[in-house]
């Protein structure tokens, strides 16, 4: 069991993951949600976190300098990406400075369990 983190400007998408994970059966207790990157941050600096999943594209920090942020802090959490980006580049960016994985949207509850099913 672990505690998971969604980072997304998308109220709505936040809602959809959190619904997934739990349609997927992982073993998660509580899920905290943030609108971008600044707010991932403060939520991770104040609760303990087994898993992040966070979009590439927000306001204020986006999902590349979040993930850097945290990696900066020696936090070691495993961080996965949800996005629609199509571009090889911009996953490949993210795995470089330190994300774990990357799912793409859309998404079925099979697929988060496939892929985060060992994360947990």
């Amino acid at each position: 069991m672990g505690n998971v983190l969604i980072v997304d400007d998308s109220s709505t998408m936040r809602k959809i993951i959190s619904r997934s994970l739990r349609q997927a059966g992982l073993a998660v207790d509580d899920i905290y949600e943030a609108g971008d990157g600044i707010e991932g941050l403060n939520v991770l600096g104040g609760n303990k976190v087994s898993l992040i999943l966070s979009d590439i594209n927000m306001p204020n920090m986006d999902g590349l300098e979040f993930v850097k942020q945290v990696r900066a802090g020696g936090n070691k959490v495993p961080i996965v990406m949800i996005t629609t980006e199509g571009g090889e580049d911009i996953l490949k960016e993210a795995i470089t400075n330190g994300a774990s994985d990357s799912i793409k949207k859309p998404f079925t509850p099979e697929q988060l369990n496939e892929k985060l099913g060992g994360l947990l």
